[in-house]
């Protein structure tokens, strides 16, 4: 089903076939919409990937959900994967097209967990020091997330890197620290 290969070059023929036409924003924004609707309707990502449906109903049932939502461009690259039976792959080329764009346009993700919602003044707080170490240029588009199990402090990944800040953390090391009995050496 995962097929990263296959994404990224339909993706790519996407994002190149829209600078083209000058609807990378358009289709960008549809490609965000789809996104959520896989991400907030499984049923939807199991219509797609279910070999029992024929790829015609498959064709029909997206074109309602789709129609007058989405840009022509973007209906006729839904259309001409539902043609070549590549419907099941909709879901990672619309996320791999986002990834596309985002490094098209110098955009990095940055999502930071907290034990607790993360309030507009901490945020602003942790966003100037991933900015302060950013290149000229970048611009950041932040999500935020609540894992009750870090007791406080945060998580912050960003282009492959994770800062683990959090208490949950700190106890693992110290649980570590004793289990190896480290302190056990200095006493002696």
């Amino acid at each position: 089903m995962n097929n990263p290969r296959l994404a990224g070059r339909y993706a790519k023929s996407l994002l190149d076939l829209a600078t083209e036409q000058s609807q990378v924003e358009a289709v960008y924004a549809d490609m965000k919409w789809l996104v959520s609707i896989c991400k907030s309707n499984p049923d939807f990502v199991n219509m797609l990937r279910s070999p029992v449906i024929k790829p015609t109903a498959k064709g029909k049932i997206i074109e309602s959900i789709t129609k007058e939502r989405v840009s022509t461009l973007t209906s006729a690259f839904i259309q001409l994967l539902v043609n070549k039976a590549r419907e099941t792959n909709l879901p990672e080329i619309a996320t791999t097209y986002i990834d596309q764009f985002n490094a098209l346009r110098n955009i990095h993700k940055v999502k930071i967990t907290t034990a607790d919602p993360i309030t507009d003044e901490m945020l602003n707080a942790i966003m100037a020091n991933v900015k302060a170490t950013a290149t000229a240029g970048q611009t950041f588009e932040v999500e935020t997330a609540v894992n009750n199990e870090l007791i406080g402090g945060f998580l912050l990944e960003t282009s492959g890197t994770l800062v683990d800040a959090s208490i949950l953390r700190d106890l693992k090391d110290i649980h570590k620290q004793f289990m190896n009995n480290d302190y056990l050496h200095r006493i002696r």
